[in-house]
């Protein structure tokens, strides 16, 4: 009987990790330049603020937004440097992205829907 309930519990478990952030996909997303695979990860509306120009975008919009962006300072290395304590409501995060000598600040807000973490705010600034 202990081992019925060993294994319900691993399978509940198990089930449970559909809402982990995928920082790694992040940064690889970065790294590699590659805006519709960030915004993939995003809410239908993402609000996105890159060295003070802000605005609210749907998909499509947000990803021209950051191709626009990766085209003028393409990158090189992305790595997350702060990481929030995730809640029932969303969490925070904060990485580098290096593009030809230049550092930028990267500020991603992640809202907890339906247990998934989305994407809901990106914002890049001078490092």
């Amino acid at each position: 009987m202990s081992l019925f309930y060993t294994l319900l519990t691993s399978v509940l478990l198990s089930l449970g990790l559909n809402g982990e952030i995928p920082y790694n996909s992040i940064e690889k997303a970065f790294e590699s330049n590659n805006p519709k695979e960030i915004v993939g990860m995003g809410k239908t509306k993402i609000m996105i603020n890159i060295l003070g120009k802000e605005g609210i975008y749907s998909q499509s919009q947000a990803s021209l937004v950051l191709k626009d962006f990766f085209n003028r300072k393409p990158g090189s290395q992305f790595n997350f440097v702060f990481k929030g304590k995730e809640s029932k409501d969303g969490t925070f995060a904060i990485g580098n992205y290096l593009s030809r000598g230049e550092k930028f600040r990267v500020t991603i807000h992640f809202k907890n829907i339906n247990n998934q973490y989305k994407i809901e705010s990106l914002t890049i600034e001078k490092g």
